[in-house]
């Protein structure tokens, strides 16, 4: 799979903790996540389930999304996770 430009929320469990970041390449960013060669918060917390996330055409359109996300509410990230993902699943298997 070519690279893709994508905004993506990574969650430990349903209602858990999450994370939002972007990346050029969704695939090889998810893998980094699951198996641990990410520093920091995901590796600490545990947050490798990829629950949601939306393609871009470019770099600067997926900054903004993101930025916008983590300005939102709690309660707005989950109905966002909920309304393409209602039981929480995993999309990794379907990207890779």
């Amino acid at each position: 799979m070519d690279k893709q430009l994508a905004v993506y929320i990574l969650a430990g469990k349903r209602n858990g903790t999450l994370y939002i970041s972007v990346t050029s390449n969704l695939v090889k960013r998810i893998w980094e996540h699951k198996n641990n060669m990410v520093e920091g918060f995901t590796r600490r917390y545990h947050v490798h389930q990829l629950v949601w996330y939306e393609l871009h055409e470019t770099m600067e359109s997926a900054i903004i999304r993101e930025k916008q996300l983590k300005e939102w509410k709690r309660r707005w990230k989950l109905e966002l996770i909920e309304s393409g993902n209602p039981n929480w699943l995993d999309f990794y298997n379907a990207i890779g």
